[in-house]
């Protein structure tokens, strides 16, 4: 499926989501599951957050087989999520890479608290989600007037959206080859807790 057809199947899907109008027929799904089990042809990567709140199989109204979702805190790019995506991408062809972050994201919430606390009281355990996200945070903070935190915070999590997505297009020989040769496209998305809406960030 080319990245533009499996774009616009998302956005369809996430306006049924929020219309309340899901398409997916359960019974369906157990037939549909016995096809799967020798193959899978998902039609887009998700990169998400491992918030409980935004699953992307139900956000974009998508089943069995449909997505390659990879789930971890604050949607980072790590190692392994390369791997994970570089796989899909190459063993099963797809050609889409959606990295989806969220309003109000608990993990660059807290990557700001962590910033903004004194280096000896800052939790080793969340050093390495802080220290992903802490290159696209630490400017905002610099420029931030403290006035507004909520627009420090959506601010945040877009530059964390971005980065990841620079990261993979940058951070990836073989992602980087299907891009320019085969049209695997790789793209930012923010999913709104209040409205269910995913505002793709194509640019």
């Amino acid at each position: 499926m080319a990245p533009e057809e499996a774009l616009k199947r998302l956005r369809e899907g996430n306006r049924r989501f929020v219309a309340g109008q899901a398409g997916l027929n359960r019974k369906q799904e157990r037939l549909r599951r016995a096809g799967l089990v020798s193959a899978q042809a998902p039609c887009a990567i998700v990169l998400g957050c491992s918030d409980s709140r935004v699953p992307a199989e139900l956000v974009f109204d998508q089943g069995l087989g449909d997505l390659f979702v990879i789930r971890v805190a604050g949607n980072i790019v790590a190692p392994s999520q390369i791997g994970s995506i570089e796989y899909a991408a190459d063993k099963f062809g797809t050609r889409l890479v959606v990295v989806m972050g969220h309003s109000q994201c608990g993990a660059v919430i807290a990557s700001i608290d962590q910033l903004e606390q004194p280096t000896h009281m800052r939790s080793p355990n969340l050093g390495f989600i802080v220290k992903s996200i802490q290159p696209c945070v630490e400017p905002l903070l610099e420029s931030d007037s403290g006035d507004d935190r909520g627009a420090l915070v959506s601010a945040a999590v877009r530059a964390n959206i971005r980065a990841s997505v620079d990261q993979l297009r940058s951070g990836s020989e073989i992602l980087k080859s299907l891009s320019d040769d085969e049209g695997l496209l790789i793209v930012g998305a923010e999913y709104s807790l209040e409205t269910g809406v995913v505002d793709f960030l194509l640019d």
